[in-house]
């Protein structure tokens, strides 16, 4: 354990780097279609939200969730005579069964 808390604990091991021309004498598969050895940089550019972006993030927000929502009244709708006609149905093969 370490001594001092704010320390940071060292690795129990050592990374081991394998260069890219002993991959293949250990029976590693190349690398997929399309990726090479060889790796670029992107960058991500994260700023803060403007109030105006707020604001239209929030009326997207809001008109996904007002479809949503009339999908799901529209579905609790299509079901109801759905639902009215087995019951006649029901009652009809009920009646005559007698």
């Amino acid at each position: 354990m370490a001594q001092n808390r704010d320390e940071p604990e060292r690795p129990r091991a050592e990374p081991e780097i394998i260069p890219p021309d002993r991959r293949q004498a250990r029976g590693w598969p190349p690398p997929p279609y399309g990726f090479s050895e060889t790796h670029s940089t992107h960058r991500f550019y994260v700023t803060r939200i403007s109030p105006f972006g707020f604001a239209v993030l929030m009326l997207a927000v809001g008109l996904l969730a007002a479809v949503f929502l009339l999908v799901l009244i529209g579905t609790a709708l299509i079901w109801i005579p759905v639902v009215a006609a087995l019951v006649v149905v029901a009652a009809i093969f009920r009646f005559f069964s007698r």
